[in-house]
């Protein structure tokens, strides 16, 4: 199904990662843990993002909402955040309930060839990239959530 707004959301050195399997990491901050292939058999939205970013802020709110009307989803929060003492306000501010870790050395957003944020990957059931979203997508969008549905 063509999606205009999913589309041409590829960037970078290394732009078209579709169709690829998604290089799989594993990260901890000391009180998180996140292994990719642990969620082998779901589709997974995995996102990188970070607390100073405006357009990570903006996009939260939509992505917990999605995180509650579709619990069947992983929806994996990798921030690249530095500062602990931030991210962890963060959450707690924000009452973010979605499988979060924090990355500072960016070592799985670089396997993704990823340096915006905030960066989405959807990744299906069998561990193969279908899309890429820059920026803050409307997660409540009719068209997103016929394409997750569909995968």
């Amino acid at each position: 199904m063509p999606l205009a707004v999913l589309s041409a959301c590829d960037r970078g050195a290394h732009p078209d990662q579709t169709g690829k399997a998604a290089p799989d990491f594993t990260v901890s901050d000391g009180s998180s843990t996140i292994h990719l292939a642990d969620y082998r058999g779901k589709i997974v939205l995995l996102n990188f993002w970070a607390t100073w970013c405006a357009p990570c802020i903006q996009e939260m709110p939509g992505l917990q909402q999605l995180h509650r009307d579709r619990p069947d989803l992983a929806i994996l929060a990798v921030s690249v955040d530095e500062d602990e003492d931030a991210y962890k306000r963060f959450l707690l501010q924000r009452h973010v309930d979605l499988i979060t870790v924090r990355d500072p050395s960016e070592s799985a957003a670089k396997l993704y060839h990823s340096e915006g944020w905030p960066e989405t990957y959807i990744i299906d059931r069998k561990g193969i990239i279908r899309r890429k979203l820059v920026g803050d997508p409307d997660w409540s969008n009719p068209e997103i959530r016929a394409y997750l549905q569909g995968l």
